[in-house]
């Protein structure tokens, strides 16, 4: 690392994963630790950096010297992004920042290549519960469509929808599966919270979660939750709300068609290998 190289100021935290698996939660009890910075709301920070990242990648002058003095200059792309992010965290002295975008996951690459010590916790939940939330969600607001379109579709296009490669569901789905093929030592940054255990055990989970940050664990109290503004969740349609509550209350179980059932759980077994063996 060269001197003129700016080191960050802070240690990351991605929270990402499935939607509705609780990651406004997550960003809720994380918040509560002293050592924590947690805002709790979805971030642009990485849709700023990918727009940087593609209007640059663009740029004749920027290509031009890198075809010169490639190192250099793309020592200073690093330094640059870097300083972004320092500069995004600037009004907190807490030595640990959570940043909330489901994107992240899909980012591993770049998470790691800009803040090489960061840690990421990805939200999982079984798989039939999220399609259940969102339909039971949409039931409420038929007057209003998705941002992807799906309003007017049988619930089984639309569950085919959500759960197609680009969907809202598919995409960190398949980056899920992808981090088998991930290195250990990447693997070791990432830290799974699985929704049932989150609702059912919040105490231990909060309590892994914080040793395996290398934090000191804090005594979590899920019936007195500090609660502040949740996100907009007009961004999102009101089809996927974000509430945040003074205590957790698991979620009622959601009926769904036994055919979406069946064909979720067959097409995606290595989830349920992984996270519900038992329910397969």
């Amino acid at each position: 690392m060269s001197s003129s190289e700016p080191t960050l100021d802070k240690r990351l935290i991605c929270v990402s994963g499935l939607p509705r698996s609780g990651s406004s939660l997550v960003c809720q009890l994380l918040s509560q630790h002293p050592e924590i910075y947690s805002p709790g709301h979805s971030s642009p920070l990485l849709n700023a950096i990918t727009l940087l990242q593609s209007q640059l990648s663009d740029n004749d002058f920027l290509l031009s010297q890198l075809d010169n003095q490639f190192e250099l200059v793309y020592q200073r792309l690093l330094n640059a992004y870097r300083g972004f992010i320092n500069g995004w965290f600037a009004e907190t002295e807490k030595s640990w920042v959570v940043d909330k975008h489901r994107g992240w996951l899909t980012s591993l690459d770049l998470a790691l290549h800009l803040v090489p010590n960061c840690r990421m916790v990805v939200c999982v939940r079984e798989l039939g519960q999220i399609y259940g939330s969102i339909e039971n969600q949409h039931q409420n607001t038929l007057l209003l469509d998705f941002p992807d379109h799906l309003a007017n579709l049988s619930p089984y296009e639309r569950c085919d929808r959500l759960f197609a490669p680009q969907g809202v569901v598919g995409s960190p789905l398949r980056a899920i599966q992808s981090i088998q093929d991930r290195n250990q030592q990447q693997q070791k940054q990432l830290f799974f919270v699985v929704f049932e255990h989150l609702m059912t055990q919040p105490v231990q989970v909060m309590r892994d979660l914080f040793n395996w940050l290398n934090l000191e664990p804090i005594n979590i109290e899920p019936q007195n939750l500090i609660v502040r503004p949740h996100e907009a969740d007009s961004y999102y349609r009101f089809k996927y709300p974000h509430k945040t509550y003074p205590k957790i209350d698991p979620p009622q179980y959601r009926e769904i068609s036994a055919r979406i059932e069946l064909e979720l759980r067959a097409t995606y077994r290595w989830f349920y290998e992984l996270f519900y063996p038992g329910m397969i």
